[in-house]
């Protein structure tokens, strides 16, 4: 835990007693810039393991209006994985930065299954 950013440690560790054995050996890897593919059972916290570094990391870069992080996943288990691992974490992270007098990162969410239009295409 100690790479994240105060917020980000300060929300994982007041929701968790602690990482996942499969959390804390990606986090590592990842913030080593290792290419990194986690293979653990479900429930292992492997989606938290990616999305939280991800929001750690684009919290603090410059803005940007490009998308920076992609995840793929089936759709069955997108709307999950998106509120579980990703919309709760920020709104967490940003009551933290409210608490704090600190900005609140300012990521946005997008959701696009096989047959929404790309955004800026034509009908």
């Amino acid at each position: 835990m100690a790479r994240f950013s105060p917020l980000t440690r300060s929300w994982f560790t007041g929701t968790f007693a602690e990482p996942t054995p499969a959390q804390a050996r990606a986090w590592s890897a990842i913030a080593d810039g290792d290419n990194t593919l986690v293979i653990a059972p479900t429930g292992s916290g492997k989606t938290l393991a990616a999305f939280l570094w991800a929001i750690d990391r684009l919290a603090h870069e410059e803005a940007c209006a490009r998308t920076r992080v992609l995840y793929v996943s089936p759709l069955k288990a997108l709307a999950v994985d998106v509120e579980r691992n990703l919309r709760t974490p920020l709104t967490g992270i940003g009551r933290l930065a409210e608490r704090d007098g600190v900005p609140a990162p300012r990521i946005s969410v997008g959701v696009r299954s096989g047959d929404t239009p790309r955004p800026g295409a034509g009908s």
